[in-house]
């Protein structure tokens, strides 16, 4: 059966390097016979990235491109690219050059094999890395660790870019957060849910303030908000319905219950 990968990309002025991302991204390695859907959600750049995604639209129909009128944050423009995602699989990617799309490969194998229901990227376990900040390190190592604490996980890499999800996964996960809070949000609600997580390694080219990073010390305060929220203040998710493949009438399980419109748009 020929599946689609929805890859989403949520932009913020990354004029410079945005169309080799897009580039980068359409040209990426996929498993024989997938197609891919891309869909980019600009939230209201100010440095001439929204001008060119209008260009860019008119000339590509083909990708699907979705203008935020104010800024709003990568976790409501990921809220935004989920509910237009049709693709089977839906995959995070950043806007910048931090991540490369030929792992794609290794990012679906424990999906496409019928292991996983969601795969974790990780800098942490086995890749080159670009050598930078010491403290944002120990920053993403101690959260990692008080959110594995809280979901009962063992990460390595909880605030990883890479992300990969079975669309009725993801689209039964409602998404609050408007900043980078997705991250352990995202990862709350998936551990209530018990799905099948896999962690695979990912290289990373981190950039530094100078070339474009956004996320600072006030968003690591804000993760711990989102730790402790959505792993202690949160109701459980109704454990996912594990689909396999049966061998015989006997061996057939139970499939995953249909997403409903309105938890479509919830999400």
């Amino acid at each position: 059966m020929i599946q689609t990968l929805s890859i989403v990309i949520p932009v913020y002025n990354e004029c410079d390097l945005f169309l080799d991302v897009v580039e980068r991204v359409e040209s990426a390695p996929l498993p024989a016979g997938m197609r891919r859907q891309i869909v980019i959600v600009d939230d209201c750049s100010t440095d001439g990235t929204t001008e060119l995604l209008h260009r860019l639209s008119r000339r590509r129909p083909d990708l699907t491109i979705h203008f935020h009128p104010v800024n709003r944050g990568k976790g409501a423009a990921l809220r935004t690219g989920f509910s237009l995602a049709t693709g089977d699989i839906v995959l995070v990617q950043d806007a910048d050059l931090e991540y490369d799309p030929n792992e794609y490969p290794q990012l679906l194998k424990p999906i496409l094999d019928g292991r996983a229901d969601v795969v974790f990227g990780s800098r942490f376990i086995g890749h080159a890395h670009r050598v930078l900040y010491y403290w944002h390190c120990v920053g993403n190592r101690f959260l990692t660790m008080l959110s594995n604490m809280f979901s009962n996980l063992n990460l390595t890499d909880m605030e990883c870019c890479y992300k990969v999800f079975r669309r009725e996964v993801v689209q039964r996960v409602s998404i609050q957060e408007n900043r980078f809070g997705f991250e352990p949000e995202v990862t709350a609600k998936i551990a209530k849910m018990h799905a099948r997580i896999y962690e695979v390694p990912v290289s990373y080219a981190g950039r530094t303030y100078q070339e474009g990073k956004k996320i600072t010390w006030r968003d690591g305060f804000s993760a711990l908000r989102c730790i402790m929220r959505y792993n202690l203040f949160t109701g459980r998710v109704a454990p996912l319905l594990i689909a396999s493949t049966p061998t015989n009438e006997s061996d057939a399980v139970e499939q995953p219950i249909p997403i409903s419109e309105a938890a479509k748009q919830a999400a």
